[in-house]
This record gives C-alpha cells, structure tokens and sequence, in this order.
C-alpha cells in the first residue's frame, strides 16, 4: 500500500469507522499495519486482545477506562489515535501521561508505528515527518501534530486538540483539576476524550470523574485482570479445595485452575495492594487502599434515593432538603465540625438533623473562619427552633464557641460542664459506629451526595484507625456523627431551657 497520495491518505480517514463483519476498517489497518514491542519476543504486528476489541466496540467520543494493569488499552488508544492523526490531515493529538518515564514509553511506542509502517516510501511521502523530538512528532504534509505530554500546568495550553488521552489520571499530581479540565475544554466538539486508569483509592481526580461520568456523558469501561490471557500460571497439583471468593469467582466469569493459581500468588505477594492494581469489580477495587468502614452495599441505597435539595444557596455551600416545621415546637440538632477557613485546608460543616427521626434536613458546608461560621451557625440554629448546636470543641472549636456566646446564642450542647462536643480516643469509635448502624438501618435518612461520597472514602486502616483515605475529607462524616452521637444521648436530656 502506497499512501504517497493525500486523497488516499483522507478516503480511508472517511472509512475508519465503518465495519466489516464483526471488525472494523480502523482496527483491521492497525493489525495489518502497526507493530509493537509485545512484553515477550521481537516486534510484531499489533494483535487485538480482548479488552482492546470490547472498547473499540463500544467507544464514542467521550471515554473513561477502568482496569487492571497491562491490559493494553494505553497501547490500543495509541494505535488508534495514530492511525486517526496520519488520515485525517490537519489533526492534533494529545497523550498525556503521568510521569515522563511513562511519556517517554508512550512516545517510543508511537514513534515504532511510524518507523515500522509496511512501505517505507511513505517516509519521504505524505508521511514525511518535519521533527520528532521533545516527545512530538509533526507531519507537515499533513499539517497534522503527535504531542506526548506530562501531566503539568502546561500540557495542551493554547492548543486546539482532536485527539486527547489522560493515561492513568489515579496518578496525576494532587491539584491536577485545572490540567484536566483545560485539556477537556481545548477538545474541539466533534474530538475524542479518553481518561483512563488503574484505580488508586476511593478518592482523587480519576475518582471523582468515574463517579460523575454517567452524568458527565461519558462511556464507562471496565477491563478486570483475567482479560489479559498471560495472567495465569502452571498447576502442578490440583487448586481445591476453593475459597467462597474463588467459587464466585469461577462461577460469574468462567475462570480456569491456571487462573486462580495465579490469583492466589499475587494476592499472597501483594495482600491488600493485588485489589487495587488488578481490578476485578468497579467498587472494590477503588477501595483497596483502605476498608471502608460504611457498609458499600447502604451507601448505594442511599444514594439511590438522595433527593435534590429544595433550595440551594451560595454556589451550594448551603443545601437545604426540609425547611423547620412544627410551629416552633419541633427540636432539631446541628452538629459542627469545625476547621481554620483557610481555602487550601480542611473545610467546616454544619449537619442540620431532625431530632426525633434523625433525618437530615441542611447542610452547609466550606471554608470559613470562626466568626463567619459562628454567625452561620447563629442563623441557622435560631431558623430552626433555636436548634441544639453541638460543635466539635477539639481545636478550632474553641473559638467557634466563644463567638457563639459572644453572639448570644444559648443553646449549646454541653457535658461535664464544658460547652461543646469532645471528640476523644473513646468517643470517636463509638459516634462512628452508630453512625454506621444508622446507615445500615435507614439508609433514606441521608439526603446529601457529598456526605454519602465521603463515607466511600472513610476507611479502617490496618492499626484500626479510621478516617479518610489520602487525598479525601471526611468533615461532612465527623458532623453528621456528632449530630447523631447527640441525638442517641436524647438530645431532650441536654437541651437547655431557654427563656
């Protein structure tokens, strides 16, 4: 095949996405025409595994990938985005990576498309390439550009992209919000957007896109470990008897003896860690980092049927899903956990909760000094029958205080004499656990999406502590549990008698 004419070059451009049989003109050029270096052996035509053919089938143009490690889909999008790049003249592509060693992989890979195409002619063609170095190879016959990138203030700024793939997002540094979004908005309508990734704990950027993606308009892909056909390893004597995870295991997807094998080895070298990096459910595997102490199974439920707020206010720091009621005479708690207010710290929130359903009713939530929450709290407990307002006395929760009876606000939960909430060694399981019973029991009492992700991302490390994982909060869960913790000591016992 002689791709020296640009209008050959632009008709199959046309064609790509056209099948024949259960194939299509893109992925049956990519296996007749590119080579990679496989993990065992000499270069070689690009062979489609099983993961790769599931995405090629199921793809549009907005794409989030969720899967085990060396699957082949960071390969398999480059294959395609090659391919789309040297037949659609005028085009940009972008890959993004996490680190410039993986960059530097990704970049040498696209560069042995190139160099190993069937007919060298096209070299000093229409293929002909102006620079391939600093990661970018241009092919100005084409006008069309190969960047790869890391993961950095800079990558894709000022371009117009056509083609853009974030490689493993889990990883990208802390703060990459602002990368990711602007590589999204440099995307041209009619372009393709890949994120994809291992998983790396029920929190961070790749987290939080794979949780809005339905909404976001993006296409799920799951690809777990067995996928990949090398995962398995030689059974010299017989495996059973199975454990209850293995039977499931078997039973759902057909696994082998050789594949259990290996599933075992890497579980016993690897322990917790085997979860994360060779996925084998969408939930799970976000959560190896830690064990969630929330029952998954209630969380979902809830989330199920979290209503919208009725009112939102202030950009959604405060959400509010039941105004007060009961002329005056029904009694509700709000339980505070308190922060600095600087913006690049821990946020405040305060949890409104009915006290004799439990029901949470408001929500209000973000970064504020002590004066500013305290003058939060005051309005929010008087439009609320002069709530009971127990906040979290442990560091900041001084001052908040103090600016509370500074403002004359009565009603404040105390115990042994002291003003405010003790969170402690010996209190902090406890108001944990009986939070965790609540949401087993009566997972519709919680409305807020924001409190319910934060319980994903509440974990029991190893020496027992629990709290959230890195890279997450938890202050919606400490108020929330200091409301409740209150409310199961009858908040009736402690209110005092206002005048």
């Amino acid at each position: 095949m002689v791709w020296n004419d640009y209008r050959l070059v632009q008709g199959f451009g046309d064609h790509l996405d056209e099948r024949l049989g259960e194939t299509s003109v893109r992925d049956i050029l990519i296996s007749t025409m590119l080579k990679i270096r496989p993990k065992k052996g000499w270069v070689q035509y690009l062979r489609l595994n099983r993961a790769q053919k599931e995405y090629s089938l199921r793809a549009t143009k907005r794409n989030i990938v969720l899967k085990a490690r060396q699957v082949g889909i960071t390969t398999y999008i480059a294959a395609r985005f090659f391919l789309q790049t040297i037949t659609h003249p005028g085009t940009m592509t972008v890959q993004v990576a996490h680190s410039d060693e993986s960059a530097e992989v990704i970049f040498r890979m696209v560069h042995r498309f190139w160099e190993n195409l069937p007919n060298k002619r096209v070299h000093r063609g229409v293929l002909l390439k102006s620079r391939s170095n600093v990661r970018q190879i241009v092919f100005p016959k084409l006008d069309s550009e190969y960047r790869i990138e890391t993961a950095d203030q800079n990558a894709g700024r000022g371009m117009t992209i056509h083609n853009l793939h974030c490689s493993e997002v889990s990883h990208w540094p802390r703060g990459s919000e602002e990368v990711l979004a602007s590589l999204q908005a440099a995307v041209v309508p009619e372009g393709e957007i890949v994120l994809e990734s291992t998983p790396n704990g029920a929190s961070g950027l790749f987290y939080e896109e794979w949780q809005k993606a339905d909404e976001a308009g993006y296409t799920k892909h799951f690809f777990p470990w067995w996928y990949e056909k090398t995962y398995k390893q030689v059974v010299k004597d017989t495996i059973y008897p199975l454990t209850d995870e293995e039977k499931d295991l078997v039973a759902r997807h057909s696994l082998t003896e050789e594949q259990i094998a290996w599933r075992r080895t890497r579980w016993k070298d690897m322990r917790a860690q085997a979860a994360q990096e060779y996925a084998e459910d969408e939930l799970s595997c976000f959560l190896a980092s830690g064990e969630c102490v929330f029952d998954i199974e209630a969380i979902e439920k809830a989330l199920a049927h979290a209503g919208r707020p009725t009112e939102t206010q202030e950009n959604g720091r405060n959400l509010i899903w039941l105004p007060p009621s009961g002329g005056g005479q029904k009694q509700y708690i709000i339980g505070v956990d308190t922060a600095g207010g600087g913006t690049d710290g821990d946020y405040s929130c305060a949890e409104v909760i009915d006290r004799t359903s439990g029901l949470q009713c408001v929500e209000v939530h973000g970064h504020f000094p002590p004066y500013e929450l305290a003058r939060r709290l005051v309005a929010l407990g008087r439009m609320y029958n002069n709530a009971l307002i127990a906040v979290e006395r442990n560091n900041h929760g001084y001052g908040v205080l103090a600016h509370l009876k500074d403002l004359n606000y009565e009603n404040l939960y105390e115990k042994g004499g002291q003003e405010g909430w003790l969170t402690s060694a010996v209190s902090r399981p406890a108001m944990i656990e009986n939070l965790a019973a609540m949401l087993m029991t009566e997972p519709e009492l919680f409305h807020s999406t924001g409190l319910l992700q934060e319980l994903k991302t509440f974990v029991r490390h190893p020496d027992g502590h629990a709290e959230a994982s890195e890279g997450a909060h938890d202050d919606r869960v400490m108020a929330m549990a200091i409301a409740q913790a209150v409310r199961k000591e009858d908040a009736g016992k402690v209110r005092k008698k206002l005048s």
